[in-house]
């Protein structure tokens, strides 16, 4: 019984550890960044900065840089507007409509610079405003998307960009089923052209083509880019990538955090002809797509003047003789990772590896079918709260003949403790010959003494798996379990310390201690689960062991009150369904459930220890 208490000691002990470490690296970083943020926004200056490069060597031209030399007045001394809709009023627009998203066109420079998203808003509430994605030059937290021409270094050709003035042809609104097309005459012999499409979801097709009436063959270079002032607002946590990325053909992901582009100042992987590469925040990214197959320098940069994080690419010169045109045309991802929108965007285009704009961290190959699982039954029952419970069933059914070895073996170990004390009293303090014997017991009786840990070491993969799921995933936000729980991917909001609400008070904002007295129904039922799972079993003999089951369901209740609400109704569904199983394996075998004699010996005065004169 020792050894099996010592293997489940084990087990928690680990699980504690990986959770002390979670809890130490997400609160301690998160308000550090967070700070760190606010401070490189403070700090960034106004000056602008006219070109970064991009290509391979230091001759190679150079795409547009996304701030603006000429942009309309801002507050003196800030380089801000005083909101962003004054940013955005500030010039010539074309409106944006579609069924998911809307915003505007910027007709200076003919960026995209102003996007919301319908579907989402910033808070559960449904009347708060919608999340803002792109946002102009002058606004609190300019971010935009660009594209445009550059040519050689030495060539001297009018070329449109961040100050140009575009016209537009047609019709002057950007919907899924009218494109729109700008325009703009070099008065030097060419006419530059910039098709924006968009579908019915995030995704835009930027058609650009030059037509050349003069004398001449000119060569020149496309580029695009996605610019953001300043580090945003993250969560800061280490298991969650915010910030620039890319997937490069052979290389394959490349992830690159604010903090280490500020220090480097460039990252160039290599040219390629299948890939993408942007931005990506929790739930949202902006994303730049070569067309497949096509040549494209990708590079990642930061301007310590003007506070730029930028992902650009340059693609291979067109060359358009003198009476023809030429032509270019990318994808831009601008909006929500929605899961199956973005596997439907990778099949469809033949986009390399889209999907990994989603973090679905190192334990992959369980995660995303874990969210395919929870997402196949949402669609059945219509709550993520209730599919999460019946894949925590399913879950039990594949592991179902392991645990139930586990508990097998556990209950055989049960039977069999006259004889392990037999053998601890014959042998007394020859450790080597007593384990040999307890060896040679099991052997016989066929119990695995480590059977005691299997249950617990299963859950650990399925935990963090479901937790990423949770974490990342869009599909998790806001979504709504019953009564109290309107965000799954949140904490319990109740607190038993005012009475689940009923005193008037927020137990949050006591100062060091505030997130751990954010202890909701669910974290408690949790702890209670997990109590009676523990009670099921013999009380250890050493006091230091016992003292460790005591007050471990107490620790965990504290520490996952302010995991997400999801998580912690798994945990307490998976306790619950593991006392039930366990309870009926042990009384096939036999063994004696330890629950009720556990549970009344708590409320049992010890005898005092008297000295034995006989």
């Amino acid at each position: 019984m020792i050894s099996e208490n010592r293997n489940t000691i084990l087990a928690i002990v680990l699980s504690l550890i990986v959770l002390l470490a979670w809890q130490y690296l997400y609160a301690g970083p998160q308000l550090e960044r967070q700070q760190a943020a606010i401070e490189a926004q403070q700090a960034a200056e106004a000056a602008r900065q006219a070109a970064t490069s991009t290509g391979t060597n230091p001759d190679a031209p150079q795409p547009s840089l996304g701030d603006d030399a000429s942009a309309p007045a801002t507050v003196p001394g800030t380089g801000t507007f005083v909101d962003r809709a004054a940013a955005v009023n500030a010039t010539p627009r074309i409106t944006i409509d579609t069924p998911r998203l809307e915003g505007s066109i910027n007709l200076t420079g003919g960026r995209l610079d102003d996007l919301r998203l319908k579907d989402y808003h910033e808070t559960v509430d449904r009347s708060s405003p919608t999340i803002v994605l792109f946002s102009p030059t002058g606004s609190p937290d300019p971010y935009y998307s660009d594209y445009g021409w550059v040519a050689d270094p030495n060539v001297d050709v009018a070329l449109p960009g961040p100050s140009t003035e575009w016209t537009v042809e047609g019709q002057p609104t950007l919907t899924p089923s009218t494109p729109l097309t700008l325009t703009w005459d070099n008065g030097s012999g060419l006419t530059f052209k910039r098709t924006y499409s968009v579908d019915e979801n995030y995704l835009f097709t930027v058609a650009q083509s030059v037509e050349n009436s003069g004398a001449e063959a000119v060569t020149l270079y496309p580029y695009g880019l996605i610019a953001r002032r300043g580090i945003p607002e993250t969560t800061g946590i280490w298991i969650l990538h915010e910030g620039l990325l890319g997937v490069f053909g052979e290389e394959g992901l490349q992830e690159v955090d604010y903090s280490d582009l500020e220090e480097e100042g460039s990252v160039r992987p290599p040219q390629v002809n299948q890939g993408w590469l942007g931005i990506t925040d929790k739930y949202w990214a902006a994303t730049l797509i070569p067309t497949p197959g096509t040549d494209f320098q990708p590079n990642f940069s930061h301007s310590a003047v003007t506070g730029n994080f930028q992902a650009d690419y340059l693609g291979s010169g067109v060359t358009i003789a003198a009476g023809s045109t030429g032509e270019t045309s990318a994808y831009l991802f601008a909006g929500a990772k929605e899961t199956n929108l973005l596997d439907a965007y990778e099949g469809a285009l033949g986009i390399e590896r889209l999907e990994l704009l989603i973090d679905w961290g190192w334990f992959y190959f369980l995660t995303k079918p874990m969210f395919y699982a929870i997402d196949f039954l949402f669609h059945y029952f219509g709550n993520f709260g209730v599919a999460i419970l019946l894949v925590t069933v399913l879950i039990k059914l594949v592991f179902f003949p392991l645990a139930n070895k586990s508990y097998v073996s556990m209950s055989k170990m049960k039977l069999v403790q006259p004889q392990m004390q037999e053998i601890r009293e014959k042998y007394g303090d020859d450790r080597q010959k007593q384990q040999q014997a307890l060896m040679e017991l099991y052997k016989k009786e066929k119990i695995n003494p480590l059977a005691g840990c299997l249950p617990i070491l299963i859950q650990i993969p399925v935990f963090f798996a479901l937790y990423k799921v949770l974490f990342v995933t869009i599909e998790m936000r806001h979504a709504p379990f019953f009564g109290w729980i309107q965000d799954l991917s949140a904490p319990d909001p109740t607190s038993i310390f005012n009475l689940f609400g009923l005193i008037p008070w927020d137990p949050s904002v006591v100062p060091l201690f505030g997130p751990f007295l954010m202890l909701g129904v669910w974290p408690i039922l949790m702890g209670i689960t997990m109590f009676i799972q523990m009670k099921m079993n013999p009380t250890p003999p050493d006091p230091t062991q016992q003292m460790i089951f005591t007050w471990m369901p107490i620790l965990f209740t504290f520490m996952l009150a302010s995991f997400p609400a999801g998580l912690v109704i798994y945990w307490a569904w998976n306790n619950f369904l593991s006392i039930a199983q366990q309870y009926v394996i042990m009384r096939r075998q036999g063994a004696k459930v330890e629950l009720w004699d556990n549970l009344g010996s708590m409320f049992k005065k010890k005898k005092p220890a008297t000295d034995d004169k006989s």
